[in-house]
């Protein structure tokens, strides 16, 4: 499978955004891509006011996105907010496109370094995944990556891939640890991770908003033994993958962790 992690800079104006997808999404198309993953926060940026961009997954910013994978004949994976309770955001990943229409709310916030998500977004409560051509996807956002049994559960549910999407905050030693948890988690689950976070603000001239986590780059693509496929810098990119999922069943029988963990 041939796929794509587009590392963009979102800003505070949603429409704007949508033309980045646009944009990348055909550059991975054109490459032969399947499927293209946009970081967390590709409707809008953080640091900027979320509740009023908040919509419905039928909502007309989502509807685009969707027009954009339907025209293109690719599935889109991006990060979006949609309405919680008690006036908080979703901290939402949407996926849509030929034979997909699916999303996940972030499961676990960040209450960390300074920043509170939960002020302001409603926590999701259950793992996803979906299937692209006989392939099972799951899903994660960001902080979950600090979090190994959603990835394990992605893959006992199926999934062969995990996907991360993230707006990761910068700082001392962020970077590193970063890297390294992906790498855990890919394997923790012994499944491929791509890992898409937003670029890094300062790259195209525009600071970081505060306290916010803003980006700092990173994306990469990780095989199931942990090693790197694909590691981007900080500026916006777009790199394309070939991954072979089938290969996950080998590795498990010569790593079978899923199988030999135990529950304490």
């Amino acid at each position: 499978m041939r796929l794509a992690v587009a590392q963009i800079v979102s800003s505070a104006d949603p429409a704007a955004n949508l033309e980045l997808i646009r944009d990348y999404a055909a550059q991975a198309k054109a490459a032969g891509a399947e499927l293209v993953v946009f970081p967390e926060a590709a409707m809008r940026a953080f640091g900027h006011s979320l509740r009023d961009i908040a919509e419905p997954l039928d909502g007309p910013w989502a509807d685009k996105v969707r027009s954009i994978a339907r025209e293109l004949e690719i599935v889109v994976a991006a990060g979006m907010f949609t309405p919680g309770k008690d006036g908080r955001v979703r901290n939402t990943l949407l996926v849509t496109g030929p034979g997909v229409d699916t999303s996940y709310d972030k499961v676990h916030l960040f209450d960390a370094f300074g920043f509170t998500e939960s002020k302001t977004v409603d926590a999701g409560e259950s793992p996803v995944t979906f299937e692209v051509n006989g392939t099972v996807f799951g899903l994660a956002t960001c902080y979950d990556v600090r979090f190994p049994a959603l990835f394990t559960a992605n893959a006992k549910a199926g999934a062969q891939v995990n996907i991360v999407c993230a707006s990761w905050g910068a700082g001392e030693g962020k970077a590193e640890q970063w890297d390294l948890l992906i790498r855990a988690r890919a394997l923790d689950s012994t499944t491929f991770v791509v890992a898409c976070g937003q670029g890094d603000p300062e790259t195209i001239g525009a600071g970081p908003a505060g306290s916010a986590p803003t980006g700092i780059g990173h994306s990469a693509v990780i095989s199931p033994l942990g090693s790197a496929l694909a590691a981007l810098g900080g500026k916006p990119e777009l790199a394309v993958v070939d991954i072979d999922p089938s290969s996950v069943d080998e590795i498990r029988a010569k790593l079978p962790v899923l199988t030999n963990a135990r529950q304490f």
